[in-house]
């Protein structure tokens, strides 16, 4: 690809910022589209998840304003609106107004809702996946609150569920699969809601497989979907490191997505160290045999600057439109695909 092919045409940014803008609502549920006008809601108010170690909420949204809060970890704070730094070398302007009147900085914030689900009575004989509706639950060896816990599972990650269970507190619990430790371990089951097979449907089945093509455009952290050479989506990602010799750079050239998992549990190294445990990653395109795919991702909000180990991290709605549209389609009943044939053309440029 040359440089006026990597290079994004005046179209493809006004294209693009319709595009971001889109999929920051979505992706932020602060706001809905009545008429053609974006407007806040007043009720219910959204609510955030600390996705940080610590954060602080200014007074007003940027990092040289006064500190007024501290917050950590997985706290749910409830979120009022949005607001934009004034920095406009900032490649993340964007600021959530807490209902104190305070500000967080949104990367540092997953934005989540608490949704119960109706319990299964049954289960088909293969499963069935399901996502994580509340903003985080524990999973256990057991169907038993008091047993022990063996991850927290948090919002928009997904599962396989292969069954549900009466508990020891007599509540129904569903028994979810671990495909990279091949166990089980259990969840209530109204925090897990169950994907319809419409939900998973194919976008564009109709377009050939050879005018597909991803797009992803490292020093811009985009990427972009194309069908028969037009825009049709884009999204800000997240890369790894830009520098090829690092260890956790994002390799450059044409791949295909040959390999679709709708969940999968990520694990690497030491995780006191750079390491990570990762459950139900949600919306995975490999694209190389040694792991680097495009996922989405529930353990960060902060799009728009490399801070991965090398995949392409993506809000979880823009993954699952990805994971939706290209090829192999993955069918409902099966956790995964593997087609080196019928699979869509993904190009990393710098």
């Amino acid at each position: 690809m040359n440089g006026r092919q990597a290079a994004i045409s005046r179209r493809e940014v006004l294209k693009l910022g319709a595009f971001g803008f889109v999929g920051w609502l979505l992706h932020r549920p602060l706001w809905s589209l009545v008429e053609g006008v974006f407007s806040v809601p007043p009720e219910p108010l959204a609510q955030g998840r600390i996705a940080a170690d610590v954060v602080w909420a200014y007074d007003a949204p940027s990092k040289r304003a006064k500190p007024v809060r501290l917050y950590w970890r997985d706290l749910i704070v409830e979120i009022a609106g949005a607001a934009v730094d004034e920095d406009p070398t900032a490649y993340n302007r964007v600021w959530y107004r807490l209902a104190d009147g305070t500000y967080v900085y949104s990367g540092d914030v997953q934005p989540v809702r608490t949704l119960l689900n109706e319990p299964p009575s049954s289960l088909p004989a293969h499963g069935q996946l399901g996502e994580v509706s509340v903003p985080f639950t524990d999973a256990h060896q057991a169907a038993d609150p008091n047993s022990k816990v063996v991850y927290r599972l948090y919002y928009e990650s997904t599962h396989w569920v292969m069954g549900v269970v009466n508990g020891s507190d007599g509540q129904p619990w569903l028994r979810l699969l671990d495909d990279k430790y091949e166990q089980f371990y259990f969840v209530p089951a109204t925090y897990v809601r169950l994907i319809p097979p419409e939900e998973l449907e194919p976008i564009s089945p109709w377009v050939p497989p050879a005018e597909k093509r991803i797009d992803v455009r490292l020093r811009s952290q985009v990427a972009l979907a194309y069908e028969a050479g037009q825009l049709v989506f884009a999204a800000r990602i997240a890369s790894g490191s830009l520098h090829p010799s690092s260890r956790y750079a994002t390799p450059l050239g044409r791949f295909r997505t040959y390999y679709k998992r709708a969940s999968r549990h990520m694990a690497a190294g030491d995780v006191a160290a750079s390491g990570f445990d990762l459950p139900g990653v949600p919306w995975v395109l490999y694209i190389k045999d040694n792991g680097i795919s495009l996922h989405g991702t529930y353990w960060h909000n902060d799009f728009g600057a490399p801070r991965s180990h090398g995949c392409i991290n993506l809000a979880p709605a823009a993954a699952k439109w990805f994971y939706r549209w290209s090829l192999p389609t993955v069918p409902f009943e099966r956790p995964f695909k593997l087609d080196f044939y019928q699979a869509t053309r993904v190009d990393i440029v710098m």
